[in-house]
C-alpha cells in the first residue's frame, strides 16, 4: 500500500539512507587492485565467479553480433531506429561550439571542442538487460566523436548484442561488477584502458565507480533510481503507473507523489493496489512502494517544488509546466500529464543515464557534451600582450613568482 503522509511527516525522506556503499567498497577494493597487478587473469578469475563466464574469451566475436542483429524482430529493430535518431538528435544539440573572438584590440579568446579518445560503457543485464542504456550511453559519444568506445556487459541479451551491431560497436566484452570498471580503468593485456566510464550498475558496480575515480573519469556515482511527481488534479490511474514504472526497477527504488489533494492521493494510492494485481513485476514494485514510496500532501504547489529540490530527484514530472521556473535541482523533468518517464527512458530523446540519490544538486544527466573537451585557445598581439604586462608582472611578483613577470617583460624589453 503507498502510504499517504502529511508534509510534516515526510522529512524522514528527504533524509536519505546513507548508501551502503561503504561496505561495498570494501568488497571491491580488493578486485580492483587484483585486476591492475594482475590483469586478464583476474578479470577472467572473477568473471568466471560472478558473471558465469565459461569461456576464456571474454570478447564478443564479431559474427557474434552479426548473428543477433538477424534475430531481431522486426517490431524491435523498428523501435530502436526511432529512439536512436532522437537520441542522436537530441545529443547533437547537447555538444558545445566553438568560437574565437576578438575581445579587446588584438586580444583573440576562444576554445576549441574534442572528443575524448576512448570511453567505456557499462551495460546492466541482470534483472533486466537494458539494450536501452546501450543507445544513451552509446550514441552520444558517437555523436561526441569518440574514436573506441569498449562496451562491457556481463550476460548480454540478444537484443543487447543486436544493438551493438546497429550501433557499429565491435568492443563489447562479458564482463561485468567491479571486474569490469577495473579492467577500463586500468587496461589489461586484452582490454585497453579508457578515458571515462559511464553508465548506471548496481552498488558493487557504483563502489568500483567511486573507488577509481581520479585515475579515469566517470559520468557520477549513481543509487537506486527514483521519482517526484508534482500534481494537483490528474488522472490517478496514469500518475499509479508512472509510480510503479519506477518502482519495478529495484526494491530500493522511491516513488514520491506530492499533491495539494487528498482525494487524488487516496485515488492514486487505490490505483496503485489495483495495478499492482496483474504486473508481473510486482514483487519488486511493491516492496519499494512500500518501503520508499509515499503520497505527501502539500499545502501549495510551491511547497511541493521546494520539496523537490530539497530530495533532487533523478526524475521529477510537472503536471503543470508553470512550475518549471522554480525547479532548481532535477536529473531531468518532464512537462505535462502526457509526458510520462517512461518515454524519457526509451525513445523521447534527453537521456535516461541521471544522477540520484541527492546529485542532482550539482549536475544533469549524462549528455553529448560529457565525451568532449572544451579547451582553451589565446593569441595575444605585441600591443594586446604591452597592456597586460603591467598587470600581469604585478600579480606574478605579488605570488613570489618572478620568472613569471620576467617572461611577459622580456618581450618588450
Amino acid at each position: 500500500m503507498l502510504r499517504i503522509l502529511e508534509y510534516s511527516q515526510a522529512q524522514d525522506l528527504a533524509r536519505r539512507k546513507a548508501a551502503r556503499l561503504a561496505e561495498a567498497e570494501r568488497v571491491v577494493a580488493p578486485i580492483l587492485e587484483a585486476v591492475r597487478t594482475r590483469g586478464d587473469a583476474a578479470v577472467l578469475e572473477y568473471a568466471r565467479k560472478f558473471d558465469g563466464l565459461d569461456t576464456a574469451e571474454v570478447r564478443i566475436r564479431r559474427e557474434q553480433l552479426r548473428a543477433a542483429r538477424e534475430n531481431l524482430p522486426g517490431e524491435f529493430l523498428s523501435a530502436v531506429e526511432v529512439a536512436a535518431r532522437n537520441i542522436r538528435d537530441y545529443a547533437v544539440s547537447q555538444l558545445p561550439c566553438e568560437r574565437f573572438s576578438e575581445y579587446s584590440a588584438g586580444r583573440m579568446l576562444g576554445h576549441i571542442v574534442r572528443p575524448l579518445d576512448s570511453i567505456g560503457a557499462y551495460i546492466p543485464a541482470g534483472r533486466y538487460p537494458l539494450p536501452s542504456t546501450l543507445l544513451m550511453t552509446a550514441i552520444p559519444a558517437q555523436v561526441a566523436g569518440v574514436r573506441r568506445i569498449a562496451i562491457m556487459c556481463p550476460r548480454p541479451s540478444v537484443e543487447i548484442l543486436g544493438v551493438c551491431e546497429i550501433l557499429g560497436l565491435d568492443g563489447v566484452y562479458r564482463i561485468g561488477g567491479a571486474q569490469a570498471i577495473a579492467a577500463l580503468a586500468y587496461g589489461t593485456e586484452s582490454i585497453p584502458r579508457v578515458d571515462r566510464i559511464v553508465g548506471p550498475g548496481n552498488i558493487y558496480v557504483a563502489a568500483a565507480k567511486k573507488l577509481i575515480a581520479g585515475e579515469v573519469g566517470i559520468d557520477f556515482v549513481a543509487g537506486p533510481t527514483e521519482i517526484v511527481i508534482i500534481a494537483a488534479e490528474a488522472d490517478p490511474a496514469h500518475i499509479a503507473a508512472d509510480l510503479l514504472a519506477q518502482a519495478e526497477h529495484d526494491v530500493d527504488a522511491s516513488a514520491i507523489l506530492l499533491t495539494t489533494s487528498q482525494p487524488l492521493a487516496a485515488a492514486v494510492a487505490a490505483a496503485v493496489d489495483r495495478q499492482l494485481e496483474s504486473l508481473p513485476t510486482a514483487a519488486v514494485a511493491r516492496a519499494a512502494i512500500a518501503r520508499n514510496s509515499a503520497a505527501i500532501i502539500v499545502q501549495s504547489l510551491e511547497q511541493a517544488v521546494e520539496f523537490s529540490n530539497q530530495l533532487a530527484p533523478e526524475h521529477l514530472s510537472l503536471h503543470d509546466p508553470s512550475l518549471l521556473p522554480l525547479v532548481r535541482n532535477a536529473g531531468s523533468v518532464f512537462l505535462g500529464p502526457f509526458s510520462p518517464e517512461a518515454a524519457g527512458d526509451y525513445a523521447s530523446g534527453p537521456n535516461h543515464v541521471l544522477p540520484t540519490s541527492g546529485a542532482a544538486r550539482i549536475r544533469g544527466g549524462l549528455s553529448a557534451a560529457d565525451f568532449v573537451k572544451v579547451i582553451s585557445v589565446q593569441e595575444l598581439s605585441p600591443d594586446a600582450l604591452r597592456a597586460l604586462i603591467p598587470t600581469v608582472a604585478t600579480l606574478a611578483r605579488a605570488e613570489g613568482l618572478e620568472a613569471h613577470a620576467r617572461s611577459v617583460e622580456i618581450r618588450h624589453a
